[in-house]
């Protein structure tokens, strides 16, 4: 360690206030973390690129400082499904610190990461009061039976109104209007149980029909549309 003259003249004086670092909570304990094996949590954290232009979902399972599960969840860029790609093979077996400082491909994702470390190391996890944290697969879970992100399309013109895209339940086939051209309801299609139905045997027309569904007033819809082609 080098000091500068100034300093090697000071005469020495005592610390005598320092009561190390604050605890913070993880998986039910509090934890005074000094070292990157310290930190334990599940959580999420959204990322964008320069351009903004697209955006990244990440969620990251952590035990004592290392990554045991990533979620990489992306929208609105074509090239960053295949960025997401490449981070789900990166990210698992990393520390946090290598994680925060690997390329990861995408600006979105980088961003992302950087969210995530510092809920992470502030003790702002989703499992921060959860008794040893949630489970290996848990990130799993937040996409449900059918194994897909939960993802929200629309579209709107001054001039046509709204189109319904995509809802949580699935693509939308259909858009329920009454008397007044209002939205009334919307029928849909879950693509992920569509294609457990085609992977078990069923035709793709079966499995259309088994997979459809429709929310609000459908019944009481004078027209429905095609939100896609009318």
């Amino acid at each position: 360690m080098t000091y500068s003259h100034e300093v090697k003249m000071m005469c020495p004086v005592a610390q005598g206030v320092h009561h190390g670092a604050a605890p913070i909570p993880e998986e039910a304990k509090w934890v005074k973390s000094k070292e990157v094996k310290d930190i334990s949590g599940f959580t999420h954290g959204i990322g964008w690129c320069a351009p903004q232009q697209g955006a990244c979902k990440l969620t990251l399972n952590v035990k004592d400082g290392i990554i045991q599960e990533a979620l990489v969840e992306t929208i609105g860029c074509s090239g960053m499904t295949h960025s997401a790609a490449m981070a789900s093979e990166i990210l698992p077996g990393l520390t946090l610190l290598e994680a925060l400082n690997t390329d990861l491909v995408c600006d979105a994702i980088n961003t992302a990461m950087r969210e995530l470390f510092l809920q992470i190391v502030y003790g702002r996890t989703q499992s921060a009061f959860s008794e040893d944290g949630l489970t290996i697969g848990a990130g799993l879970e937040d996409l449900g039976k059918g194994l897909r992100s939960q993802v929200g399309t629309m579209y709107g013109t001054l001039e046509k109104g709204p189109r319904y895209l995509e809802m949580a339940e699935g693509y939308v086939t259909g858009i329920a209007l009454d008397a007044d051209d209002e939205i009334i309801g919307y029928q849909f299609v879950s693509l992920g149980k569509m294609m457990d139905f085609i992977k078990k045997g069923d035709d793709a027309a079966t499995a259309f029909e088994k997979s459809k569904g429709q929310y609000g007033r459908v019944e009481d819809a004078v027209k429905i549309i095609d939100p896609r082609r009318e």
